[in-house]
């Protein structure tokens, strides 16, 4: 069974497309983590947020990614780092067509 994980955190910008050109070395570079499966970039200009949603093969890789990453967010001088991670119930979500 994989692992979702959920991280947010305060951000105030770049966004949008400035966002992909700024990030595109992170994006490459989160894509050969360890047990990644997936993950999906998020953001809210409006609340200052950002963060990703991210599909890991187990909860060992989820956990050290989670560690490793809020250690490098702090370094950029992110104060404060929201990370969740979640079991997947597979059945429920093929239903409801997730890319597992």
């Amino acid at each position: 069974m994989g692992c979702i994980l959920q991280v947010d955190f305060p951000y105030t910008g770049p966004w949008g497309q400035e966002m992909a050109a700024a990030m595109d070395g992170l994006a490459r570079s989160i894509a050969n983590e360890p047990g990644l499966v997936w993950k999906i970039w998020t953001e809210n200009q409006e609340s200052n947020e950002a963060g990703g949603v991210y599909c890991f093969k187990d909860f060992q890789s989820a956990q050290a990614y989670l560690t490793m990453h809020t250690a490098r967010l702090k370094s950029f001088g992110i104060p404060q780092v929201n990370g969740k991670i979640f079991g997947v119930n597979e059945p429920l979500s093929r239903i409801d067509r997730a890319p597992l």
